[in-house]
C-alpha cells in the first residue's frame, strides 16, 4: 500500500492501475481463438532460439493470407522446426505444416462445444480483471480515508474523491465488459 500525500495522487494511481488491468484483458482476449486466423493467437508462444525463448513474431514474418490460415516465414530456415515444435506444444491445439521454408498453420473451425468452453474461459478472465479493479478501488478508498483521518484532507474532499473513485471504477469496469462482450460475440459467430 502506497502512502499518498494527496487525493490527486491516489486517484491518478487508481486510474493508471485500472487502465493497466483493461490493457491486460485486451492482450489476453486477443490470444483466444475465434475460428478465424489472427496472428495475435501466437503472441504468447516462444521458440527456443540458441537457448533463448523468443517470441515467434521476432523470428519471422507472420501473415494471414486467408481467414483460415496463418503463414510464418522465418528469417532463418534453421528455426522452422523450432517454431513448429513450439506451436505444436502450445495449448492452442494447432497443427503446423512446413515445407522447410515456410510454416502453414491451418485454423480449424470451432465446434459448438469448444465455443461454449471459450466463452466460459473468457468469463473467468473477465471476472479476474473485475476483481483486480475492485481490489484497486478498495486500496485507494482506504488510502483516501486515511488521508482524512490524518487531517490531510477535509471530509468534503474525501467525499468528492470517493465519488470520483467510483466514477473511474465504473468507467474501467465498463471497458472490461465491452471488450469481453465484443470477444464473446466474435467467438460465438459462426462463419
Amino acid at each position: 500500500m502506497q502512502g499518498f500525500t494527496t487525493t490527486k495522487e491516489a486517484l491518478g494511481a487508481a486510474r493508471a492501475r485500472m487502465e493497466k488491468s483493461v490493457e491486460d484483458l485486451r492482450r489476453e482476449v486477443s490470444t483466444l481463438r475465434t475460428g478465424r486466423a489472427n496472428v495475435g493467437l501466437l503472441d504468447h508462444i516462444r521458440a527456443d532460439y540458441h537457448g533463448t525463448p523468443m517470441p515467434i513474431n521476432q523470428l519471422g514474418t507472420l501473415t494471414v493470407p486467408d481467414p483460415t490460415l496463418i503463414l510464418i516465414s522465418p528469417w532463418d530456415r534453421a528455426v522452422v522446426p523450432l517454431i513448429e515444435k513450439a506451436v505444436l506444444s502450445s495449448d492452442l491445439g494447432l497443427n503446423p505444416a512446413s515445407d522447410g521454408r515456410v510454416i502453414r498453420i491451418p485454423i480449424p473451425p470451432l465446434t459448438e462445444e469448444r465455443r461454449k468452453d471459450l466463452v466460459k474461459h473468457l468469463h473467468r478472465i473477465l471476472e479476474n480483471h473485475r476483481t483486480a479493479i475492485r481490489g484497486v478501488r478498495h486500496e485507494i478508498k482506504e488510502a483516501v480515508e486515511r488521508l482524512e483521518k490524518e487531517k490531510k484532507i477535509s471530509e468534503d474532499d474525501r467525499a468528492r474523491s470517493l465519488e470520483e473513485l467510483e466514477k473511474v471504477t465504473h468507467q474501467e469496469t465498463k471497458k472490461l465488459e465491452d471488450l469481453s462482450a465484443a470477444k464473446e460475440k466474435e467467438i460465438l459467430e459462426v462463419k
